[in-house]
């Protein structure tokens, strides 16, 4: 093989990875970027990222929680509570987004894309709804579940 042809071929593989040390930085920075959006979800790795899944609980479990502790049991049970508001919202919205989408357009895939997008929908404005009625805006209901996962991991074990 000549040089010029091994100086090509040199030139080729450095080319190679440069190219993929740009794609590597992009991906890092992709991750940090979203990982600083997403902080939240490290609230949540010491009962996620386990070698043995948390055994489910119960409501029994919940209100035990909600009794024993006095500042985030108040949290935990209006945000149990709101998820009430979120389902008959969801339903709402489902059921009349649908109707009006068959009322007027009789198309069957019409009427199931207004179900799932009213049942979105609905969920959010119920989940509004219950931040307002519940004044979920003044407590901190993920230091609340947090809590619970910490609590509900430690008498588990």
């Amino acid at each position: 093989m000549s040089s010029l042809h091994q100086l090509w071929l040199n030139c080729e593989y450095r080319g190679k990875q440069e190219k993929l040390g740009v794609m590597a930085s992009f991906w890092d920075s992709y991750k940090e970027f979203w990982s600083e959006r997403f902080s939240f979800l490290s609230n949540y790795s010491n009962a996620i990222q386990r070698d043995r899944p948390l055994h489910p609980w119960t409501d029994s479990d919940v209100h035990q929680f909600i009794a024993l502790d006095p500042v985030h049991g108040p949290a935990l049970k209006s945000a149990r509570d709101a998820v009430q508001f979120g389902i008959t919202g969801s339903a709402l919205g489902a059921a009349f987004t649908a109707g009006y989408a068959w009322k007027y357009s009789r198309s069957l895939h019409g009427a199931a894309l207004s179900f799932l997008a009213g049942g979105v929908f609905g969920w959010t404005f119920g989940h509004e709804i219950a931040n307002h009625a519940l004044q979920l805006y003044r407590l901190d209901t993920l230091a609340a579940e947090a809590k619970f996962l910490e609590w509900w991991k430690n008498k588990s074990e």
